[in-house]
């Protein structure tokens, strides 16, 4: 099991991959584990208009296709088109 400190920065880069793939959106990265492989997103992204919820999830898992590979055991995915 890695300890704290690389727990958290690798819970910051996959904030800043998810931030990076979809330019603008704003992502709350959290470990309600605390074991860092089991991880929630909640992203506010203004390009989720008119987009389902299921496209929506596919955009913010594209962003991680690597690291769902191997690094995340699991992640949850709420998101939010932001508001104008």
């Amino acid at each position: 099991m890695a300890n704290a400190k690389q727990i958290m920065l690798s819970i910051e880069q996959i904030k800043q991959k998810i931030e990076f793939g979809l330019p603008g959106a704003k992502v709350e990265l959290k470990d309600p584990r605390k074991d860092g492989i089991h991880l929630k997103a909640i992203v506010i992204y203004k390009g989720f208009k008119d987009k389902s919820l299921v496209e929506q999830h596919q955009m913010v898992y594209a962003t991680l296709k690597e690291e769902l590979k191997e690094e995340i055991h699991a992640l949850s995915i709420e998101t939010h088109e932001e508001e104008e």
